[in-house]
């Protein structure tokens, strides 16, 4: 035999009880089943085996659970084979038979479980119970269980339980035995045997209001609310008047939150006992938190209506906030005025009711009732007093009229006081009001009181960060800097602050909020050094933790363990009880989440998939500022973190920002703020030259034909000494998609020239020639590749080559106009193939020319970052240069005393 389940039908599989489970959540529980329905025990072996399961432990119940389940199978499985086929057809569906063929299928599978329903015709039905169907027990049996009844009232209880059981064998359809045993059993403290074998009674006399009233105790005893649950829909099932189990019904699904229930449950008691108040009151707020005003209004209006003397105050109270609410405000004023007319001499309005009227007043436009109250109202210090000050003080700042909500605000702290000083509320409650009363004055404009009042209210609650926040904006703009950034820095004895903080938050002052409240603070002071401090390292680890939540797979299958903890909602399964299948107290909605669970991890576990993967994947972690790059505002910050950090010379701790802001920003940032953050310096004066090799590879993409894009590229490339393919590569290609560029060919003549090949380079560079000319640069270099390949020892004409790189070093001296440096590079060429003679000529002309300072050309990064003074006066002279190398000339020739002059004129200071 199988468990039994809340329909009392035997639990045949778990699918069933499921389906069962599905369709108890679609109507209102049990209340609207065939009251004639009920189960008898087929024989005295099935009444047999359900008392062994009711008496037996978990382990052994258990095990026996699996063995009727898998005989449910089976008899299933061989129903199914018996039913015919149709001649020519295929098996037909069982959505396709007939109402009189599942009927039949429904009823020998009941009598295969030893269960028999008893069903009422549909035609011609009667009212009342058929005669002789009513299990009555032969004389034998009657006097057994009258010595079972004495015997369990001298406790006599291991004599009393086998008359019992043999009492279920003779009579398995007799209540009395079963409530007997599970009154011995609930007297011995063995609380799941008692509420087995009191719910066996209870199914047999599903009529018997009182079986079921006793397992109410015994179910929250136990702390099962499902169970408790379906106990009291039994019982008002089987007595629909008791107004002690609408009482329980109501509180129960008021617990739940389930307000509509409630409300209806409530409104019946009102029904039963009109003059009950409390109740009203109940189902009136039940109405209330549904949504349902017009209902909770006629509710109180049909019990006010009616009273003319003794009125309760609170219930006319509830309803003018009900009118309030929906907006009805003149008939507020009506009841208003009507109860007043019933007052009796010197008897004045309960507190509430004069709070209500100011506000309805109010509401009109008339604040003279507002002014009356401050100044003729004297309230005794009391909860309830400043409960109702507080809602009129919130109704007046919601209308508008601050003026007055910051006085009825501060006569919280006056009723909250006693008369000896002792406060009556926590602090928490009068920094909340402190900070009402300066959020008022901030709507008024008058930041001086506001500063006061959030001074106050923070004194009080420390850990706000809202009120921290607040309080430093307004300081900052009275031009109170220093006590904005000491409000916001952290104490000095942060120890001591973080115990005094909730467990599981962090401290107030690691908030991400403060923390970029306070760095922008810093940086509109100008502590460059305490804003990066600041805010360095929580911008890098919210970047850090955003890329990395952007690798982690959406996980569009929930994990295991929340699947897990939402099946919880459903109930532990009941391995020590007979009866299974109760519905599980919770709202409907989580209910169909746990559902919908369950039916995951019993697919999972069929498949056999995830259930051995490791449920501690990584989840997404929540950053230290959350939406970093989604707020616009943010990326300011951003910006000027980075200029700070290029600014300061902490190259590579910007350009890990810039690295991360870009790959995480790419669709938020505009245009602007992307090209700047690659401009700036930090990408090509990074400690690591490679790290900045994308970022000028990215201006010269966009700019081609910028010298000053190619001087950016080449500055980085020359700092990487060895050889790096995706430069290499980027060279060519780009070569070949743009031809006609200059800056690409004359930096591969570079590369040439480094590693000593000149040929290569003299190629390069009379490719680049011929493009341009008449560039001074160019020449240059085509002379030098000349001259350097001419000391080479493969080069069989090395004359008409020399030639040829002083016709290009000529060419460039007429370019540049005799400039020093001109002549100055000639005088060295001449110098480097050993003719002295001719280089000392051009040598002589350099000492003869001053060269002015020059300002030396900057790169669009370097703006701002090397300051002008630090070359010294003359940077743009080689006359020192040029004499040095004349004096090697003349000391090599002997002339040691003119280079001794030449040495002392322009090489000393």
């Amino acid at each position: 035999m199988s468990a039994v389940t809340e329909d009392g039908v035997q639990r045949a599989s778990a699918a069933e009880a499921g389906d069962r489970g599905r369709d108890g959540e679609e109507r209102d529980e049990d209340i609207e089943e065939d009251e004639e329905d009920g189960f008898e025990f087929g024989d005295a072996e099935e009444a047999m085996q359900c008392v062994e399961m009711a008496g037996t432990d978990a382990g052994a119940l258990r095990g026996q659970a699996n063995d009727y389940e898998a005989l449910a199978a089976r008899k299933r499985n061989a129903l199914a084979e018996e039913q015919p086929q149709r001649e020519g057809s295929k098996r037909p569906r069982q959505d396709e038979l007939s109402e009189v063929e599942a009927a039949t299928m429904f009823d020998q599978l009941m009598e295969g479980f030893g269960l028999r329903r008893k069903r009422r015709s549909k035609d011609g039905k009667k009212r009342g119970r058929k005669k002789g169907t009513k299990n009555k027990g032969s004389p034998e049996v009657i006097k057994k269980l009258g010595d079972a009844t004495l015997l369990f009232a001298e406790e006599k209880f291991n004599e009393a339980i086998p008359i019992l059981h043999e009492i279920v064998r003779t009579a398995p359809n007799l209540p009395d035995s079963y409530y007997l045993l599970g009154s011995i059993y609930s007297e011995t403290g063995e609380l799941d045997k008692a509420i087995n074998f009191l719910m066996l009674a209870a199914y047999v006399s599903p009529k018997d209001a009182s079986l079921w009233k006793k397992l109410i105790p015994l179910a929250k005893k136990k702390e099962d609310a499902s169970l408790a649950r379906h106990c009291i829909l039994k019982a008002m099932r089987a007595d629909p008047e008791d107004v002690d189990l609408k009482y329980l019904c109501g509180d129960m699904y008021r617990n739940l939150r389930d307000y509509q229930k409630a409300a209806e449950i409530y409104e019946q008691i009102v029904r039963i006992y009109p003059a009950n108040i409390a109740v009203r009151k109940v189902a009136a707020q039940m109405y209330r938190e549904c949504g349902q005003i017009d209902k909770a209004i006629n509710l109180l209006e049909d019990y006010v209506n009616t009273q003319t003397t003794n009125i309760d105050w609170s219930v006319l109270d509830l309803l003018i906030s009900l009118y309030l609410r929906n907006n009805a405000v003149n008939e507020a004023l009506k009841k208003i005025e009507k109860a007043r007319l019933q007052l009796r001499p010197q008897q004045k309005l309960p507190i509430q009711l004069q709070a209500k009227e100011v506000i309805c007043h109010a509401y009109l436009g008339d604040v003279k009732h507002a002014e009356i109250f401050l100044r003729d109202v004297h309230l005794e210090p009391s909860k309830d007093n400043t409960d109702v000050i507080k809602e009129l003080a919130s109704n007046l700042e919601t209308m508008g009229l601050h003026e007055y909500a910051v006085k009825f605000y501060l006569m919280i702290g006056n009723v909250a006081n006693r008369n000896d000083g002792s406060l009556r509320v926590d602090h928490k409650e009068m920094g909340s009001s402190y900070v009402k009363v300066a959020e008022c004055y901030m709507v008024l404009g008058d930041k001086r009181n506001a500063i006061s009042y959030f001074y106050k209210a923070i004194q009080s609650m420390k850990d706000n960060i809202h009120i921290r926040l607040t309080l430093s904006s307004l300081l900052i703009d009275e031009g109170k800097t220093d006590e904005a950034v000491t409000l916001l820095s952290p104490p000095q004895n942060p120890e001591l602050q973080s115990a005094n903080a909730p467990d599981q938050q962090k401290p107030w002052w690691c908030d991400g909020k403060v923390k970029m409240q306070l760095a922008k603070t810093y940086y509109d002071k100008g502590n460059l050094e305490d804003f990066v401090d600041t805010i360095f390292h929580p911008i890098l680890e919210t970047l850090n933790v955003e890329y990395a939540n952007r690798k982690v797979k959406s996980m569009k299958k929930l994990p295991n363990t929340v699947l897990h903890e939402r099946v919880k909602v459903l109930g532990e399964p009941r391995p020590d009880s007979v009866f299974q299948g109760l519905r599980p107290v919770a709202s409907p909605g989580e209910l169909q989440k746990a559902n919908r669970a369950k039916k995951l991890i019993e697919k999972r576990a069929a498949s056999n998939e995830e259930l051995k993967a490791d449920d501690s994947r990584r989840t997404k972690q929540v950053p230290p500022i959350p939406g970093l790059l989604a707020n616009m505002e943010h990326h300011q910050l951003v910006l000027n973190l980075c200029r700070t950090l290029a600014l300061l010379q902490r190259y590579w701790d910007a350009l890990q920002i810039i690295n991360r802001t870009l790959k995480l920003g790419n669709d938020v940032l505009t245009h602007d703020s992307k090209e700047e953050l690659r401009s700036l310096g930090a990408p090509y004066r990074a400690p690591d030259p490679s790290h900045g090799f994308k970022y000028v590879r990215y201006v010269v993409q966009q700019h081609p034909y910028s010298l000053s894009a190619w001087n950016s590229y080449y500055k980085v490339i020359s700092r990487i000494e060895d050889r790096f393919p995706q430069h290499f590569k980027y060279l060519l290609r780009t070569r070949e998609e743009k031809p006609d560029c200059i800056p690409p060919i004359i930096i591969s003549g570079h590369r040439f020239t480094a590693i000593s090949q000149h040929q290569s380079a003299a190629r390069d560079y009379l490719e680049a020639y011929k493009l341009d000319p008449e560039n001074p640069l160019i020449n240059l270099c085509v002379g030098t590749a000349l001259i350097s390949l001419t000391l080479g020892f493969r080069l069989q004409n090395k004359n008409q080559c020399i030639v040829q790189a002083f016709a290009f070093l000529y060419r460039y001296l007429r370019l540049c106009g005799d400039s020093q440096e001109a002549l100055y590079n000639v005088a060295r060429a001449y110098h480097h193939i050993g003719l002295n003679t001719l280089a000392v000529v051009y040598y002589e002309k350099a000492l003869a020319v001053e060269e002015d300072d020059h300002p030396i050309p900057k790169l669009p990064y370097e703006a701002g970052l090397c300051a002008q003074d630090d070359l010294r006066p003359g940077y743009c002279d080689v006359r020192r240069e040029a004499a040095f190398n004349l004096h090697l000339i003349y000391k090599k020739s002997g002339a040691t005393d003119l280079a001794r002059r030449v040495l002392k004129t322009y090489c000393t200071v």
